[in-house]
Order: structure tokens, then C-alpha cells, then sequence
């Protein structure tokens, strides 16, 4: 109830309104039948032609009105439902937005796809039947057997045994469905998963032609959904003609028993009448009771999913004045293990420094930690201990914002959007002007923009996928640069690069023309050899800490990674 609270007191009045028009359709459903009863014992029995017409004009009043309370309430239920349903969408789109990382390695994007499309329009479906059909049922039902207990107390003992026999069926019927909709719904996010995971790396396939690899695990996937969704609705199909089955004996042993008391003169034609349509009433409001508890159901495990969703941990928020940052930035004994991960650290004990203006390279095998000291820089994470300072400030202690507004990453796989290049470039600082645009680009070495279709304005698809993956990179760089900020970090992002054209973007990149801290994650030693100081990392640990000759002659890492890489290329 905790989820839909704030959204009922957003939409109180006409929920409100609604469900008053409901109640009052529903009035006017029960009084059909005492009206027929009536037209029937006072009317056609006694062969007053007048009570007929006065009691039929009285139940065709009654059935407009009831026709004007329906439409009403249907028009309100459409309007309230989508404008809850698009509220509950942009609050699971801004939550995802400032999720941690640690939220975000939790909660694969498929399922959060399936979570803000399936989940919340069956919550949105459960809103609207609440305020069209939900509560008239319950008020059809329980009106239609006071009305038959006030027309004949005894016929109405057969209702309440059918009614009892219903209601444990609804509760078999909902101990069984919650767990088989709850995996339903699980299977929903692994199709999306499979599916999107194709589309991401639908290259990769087509090279390697594994699309039989990728049919086999959607058909596994699918057909998981398949049997999910049989399991899931068999109990349904069970217990709605179980239930229809009940009611109808029910009605049988009605008018069998009220014929009897007809002959023995307890009981009138148009109170056995009046019956049957009582019965009829009850027989619909069980079933639309059955479907509103599978419905309610199915919302419950929607419900909890989003719920994961809107109550998962937040990036850190605290707040702090905002201060103007420069380069200088410090690790003091570093430790950090990835929160969902085996528990081994993947930083230890690391300290180093390096001041605004320099250049730092950090090398070393795959694994080592060095896309880590990034995102531990950027407080994707906290740290375990220790200490990261940015101009004397402990990131901890700084807005997060403020932290990452005064550092700007070019990612090792450059991800791009869906767009103009222009916006892309203009992603992180969409106040600069066309001139630093430019010179942005030039900096990055992505003068092939200029010969495109549209020049700047040329659409890139999603991804980039409508162009090569150097000049992605370029464009990538290029929007890094034009971020205004102190520090920025190139995590191997010149992989796609020509050694020219590499050369050319280190050089336009030195700190002290740009007058940025520069950090260069890389695998190259030709691209670290040039910073100022280089960082040395194997396994985690700090092997090695100063410049190219200090590490040529005190690192035995660095001096393998150089005659692998220098020496063996000149000799051949």
C-alpha cells in the first residue's frame, strides 16, 4: 500500500469520485430485480396494467442513471490510471538514473525494462479495474444476497452455502498463483535479457556466426516463458468453471427449492424471479471476484519488483558547499572490494599523488585495477579504507556531484547516443559553443566530421553503430575534452588508433596546453612512457611509481611490459 499511497493522494478527488459512482451503479444494478419482482407480484399477477408501466419507467430511470454513473466512472478510471501509470514510470526512470553501482550490477537492464513496461502496466491495469469493475463486484455480490435474504430468508441459506464454497476456491486459487506469476514474470525479464544481449553484440554474432548458439538459448528462454505462463493461467482456468459449476447448481437447487415453496404457497413468482437474477448477479460478481484477486495477484508481484526497484540503494547524496576543485589528487592506502563480487580486494594499500597540471599513466596487466582507480575516483564506489583526496578534499566529504562535475572520462568502450554528433560531443558541457566545439574535435584528431554527410548534424545511430569504432573514439574524446573540467581520464581509448594518428591526440592532450590533469589508463608502454609520472599495477598491488627511467631501472613489471612491447617490435 506503501507504493500507491502518495500516488492516491496526487489523484484523491477523482479516485474518489469514481468510486462513488460505482457504489451508486451498482445501487442501481440490485434494484433491476426488486423492480421485476415488483412488476411481477403487483403487476402481471394482479392484472394491474398500471403498476407495469409505473414500475417498468421506475427500472428504465434507473438503469439510465446507472448507465450515466458508468460512463462517468469509466472516463475517470482511463484519465487516472495512465497519468498513474506514467507517474510510476518517471519515478522508476529517475530512481534507475541515480542508482549505485552497486544497484545497478544488482538488477540486469532487462529486468528493469520488463519492471518499467510489463510490471507497471499491470499495475496500471489493476488501478483502472479498480475504479471500473474492482469494487462493484464485491458491492454487486454482498448487495445481491441482503436483497435475497430481505426477498425469502430461506431461499437465500442456498446463497451463503455457494458463497462459502466460492470463497475457499479464491483462496486456494491465490496461494497457488502468487509464486507461479512471480516466475512469470522473472522468465519475462530473461527474454528481454537474451534479446537485448543480441541486439548489443549482433556483430559479434554475424562474425562468428553463431546464430544457432542464439536461437537455442531465446528458444530455452522463450519456451521457459511458455510453460511459465501455462502454469501460471492453469489455476485460473481451473477455478473460474469450478466456480460458474458451483453457482449453477446453486441457481438449479434455487428454483427447484422455490418451486416447492411456490406449491406450498411460500413464495411468490416474482421473489423466485428476482432470485435467479440474484443468482445471476452473484454468479458475475464471483468470477469478476476470481479474476480481481488472479489480477491482484499478478499486481502483488509487480508490486514487489518495482518496489525492489524504487526502495535500491542511491548514489551517495551528501551535501556539502559547493568549492571550485583543481587536479591535485591523492591516494592514501587504498582498499576497496567490489560489494557483490568475491570479496578478494581488487585495490590494495595503494597510495600515490600526482598534481594539477600533470599527466599520469597507469599500466599494467588485465585485472590489475586500473579501470578500478577510475571508478573508485569518480565515487562509482566507496572505498573499504584509506583515503582519496581531490585538492585536499576527501571525496566523502564532497557532494558527488561536485566531484564528478570537475572530472570528465573517456570510457574504453566509447558509447555514444542516438543523435546528431553534435549533441553527442555536446553531452557533457551542452553551454559550449560551436567554436570550442570545433576545437574539441580538432584536439581529438575527428576532422572526418567535417567531410560527413551533414557535417556536425550528421545522425549517428544508436550506439555510433553507422560508423567505425576509430571514429567513435575520436568523437568520444572529443566530447571529454569539451567538458570543463580539472581532471580528466582516458581509460585505453586510443586501442582503435593508428601510432599517427595517437600521436597527434597525446599531443594535443599534453596537461599544461589544456590545463587538465590528464590520467591514462592503458596497456600501451609507447603511450604511458610519455606521462610524467607512471603508476604500476599488477593484481591490485602498486609495483611501481615514478617516470619512464625511473621505472626502467627499479621495476622488473614495467621493464618486462617494455622489451615485449619497444624492444620486440624493433627488432622485428
Amino acid at each position: 500500500m506503501g507504493l500507491y499511497s502518495k500516488y492516491f493522494k496526487r489523484y484523491k478527488v477523482p479516485f474518489l469520485t469514481a468510486v462513488f459512482c460505482v457504489a451508486l451503479e451498482a445501487v442501481c444494478d440490485l434494484l433491476g430485480p426488486t423492480l421485476m419482482s415488483n412488476i411481477i407480484n403487483t403487476g402481471i399477477e394482479q392484472g394491474a396494467l398500471s403498476k407495469v408501466y409505473y414500475w417498468g419507467a421506475l427500472m428504465v430511470v434507473v438503469t439510465f442513471i446507472g448507465a450515466c454513473f458508468a460512463v462517468t466512472r469509466n472516463i475517470l478510471a482511463s484519465k487516472v490510471s495512465q497519468r498513474m501509470g506514467a507517474d510510476l514510470r518517471y519515478d522508476l526512470f529517475e530512481k534507475i538514473v541515480h542508482f549505485s553501482e552497486l544497484s545497478a550490477d544488482k538488477l540486469e537492464s532487462g529486468s528493469l525494462i520488463t519492471r518499467m513496461t510489463n510490471d507497471t502496466s499491470q499495475i496500471t491495469q489493476f488501478v483502472n479495474g479498480i475504479m471500473r469493475i474492482f469494487l462493484k463486484a464485491p458491492i454487486t455480490c454482498i448487495g445481491s444476497i441482503v436483497l435475497a435474504s430481505l426477498l425469502n430468508f430461506r431461499l437465500s441459506l442456498i446463497i451463503y452455502g455457494v458463497v462459502a464454497i466460492v470463497a475457499i476456491l479464491i483462496i486456494v486459487s491465490m496461494q497457488l498463483s502468487y509464486p507461479r506469476f512471480y516466475k512469470l514474470q522473472q522468465a519475462m525479464d530473461k527474454v528481454n535479457s537474451v534479446v537485448q544481449e543480441y541486439l548489443i553484440g549482433i556483430r559479434l554474432v554475424k562474425a562468428f556466426g553463431t546464430y544457432d548458439k542464439e536461437t537455442d538459448k531465446f528458444e530455452t528462454a522463450n519456451t521457459n516463458l511458455m510453460e511459465k505462463g501455462v502454469a501460471s493461467q492453469i489455476i485460473v482456468t481451473l477455478t473460474s468453471p469450478l466456480i460458474a459449476i458451483t453457482v449453477g447448481i446453486g441457481t438449479v437447487i434455487v428454483i427447484l427449492t422455490g418451486s416447492s415453496m411456490f406449491v406450498s404457497k411460500l413464495a411468490n413468482p416474482g421473489d423466485i424471479a428476482a432470485f435467479t437474477i440474484y443468482m445471476a448477479q452473484i454468479l458475475t460478481s464471483l468470477i469478476m471476484i476470481t479474476n480481481i484477486f488472479n489480477t491482484f495477484v499478478r499486481t502483488k508481484a509487480s508490486t514487489v519488483r518495482i518496489k525492489e526497484v524504487l526502495d535500491s540503494e542511491e548514489d551517495f547524496s551528501n551535501r556539502s558547499e559547493r568549492k571550485e576543485l583543481s587536479g591535485d589528487i591523492e591516494f592514501r592506502n587504498v582498499t576497496f572490494a567490489y560489494p557483490s563480487g568475491s570479496g578478494v580486494p581488487a585495490i590494495k594499500e595503494l597510495s600515490f599523488s600526482i598534481n594539477n597540471g600533470q599527466s599520469l599513466a597507469i599500466i599494467g596487466p588485465t585485472g590489475s585495477g586500473k579501470s578500478t582507480i577510475a571508478w573508485l575516483l569518480l565515487r562509482f564506489y566507496d572505498i573499504n579504507s584509506g583515503a582519496i583526496l581531490i585538492n585536499g578534499h576527501d571525496i566523502k566529504e564532497l557532494e558527488v556531484e561536485l566531484v564528478r562535475d570537475n572530472i570528465s572520462i573517456v570510457p574504453q568502450k566509447p558509447m555514444l547516443f542516438s543523435g546528431s554528433v553534435a549533441e553527442n560531443i555536446r553531452w557533457g558541457n551542452k553551454e559550449a559553443t560551436e567554436e570550442l566545439m570545433y576545437e574539441a574535435a580538432n584536439k581529438a584528431q575527428a576532422s572526418f566530421i567535417s567531410n560527413m554527410q551533414n557535417g556536425y548534424e550528421s545522425t549517428l545511430g544508436s550506439a555510433g553503430v553507422n560508423i567505425s569504432g576509430g571514429q567513435k573514439q575520436r568523437i568520444s574524446i572529443a566530447r571529454g575534452i569539451l567538458k570543463d573540467s580539472s581532471v580528466l581520464i582516458l581509460d585505453d581509448v586510443t586501442s582503435a588508433l593508428d601510432a599517427v594518428t595517437e600521436a597527434k591526440v597525446r599531443e594535443n592532450l599534453d596537461p599544461k596546453a589544456i590545463n587538465k590533469t590528464v590520467i591514462t589508463i592503458t596497456q600501451r608502454c609507447g603511450t604511458a612512457m610519455f606521462a610524467d609520472k607512471i603508476l604500476v599495477m599488477n593484481n591490485g598491488v602498486k609495483v611501481g611509481y615514478g617516470t619512464h627511467s625511473e621505472l626502467m631501472q627499479t621495476c622488473e613489471i614495467y621493464q618486462d611490459i617494455y622489451k615485449t612491447q619497444i624492444e620486440s617490435s624493433k627488432e622485428a
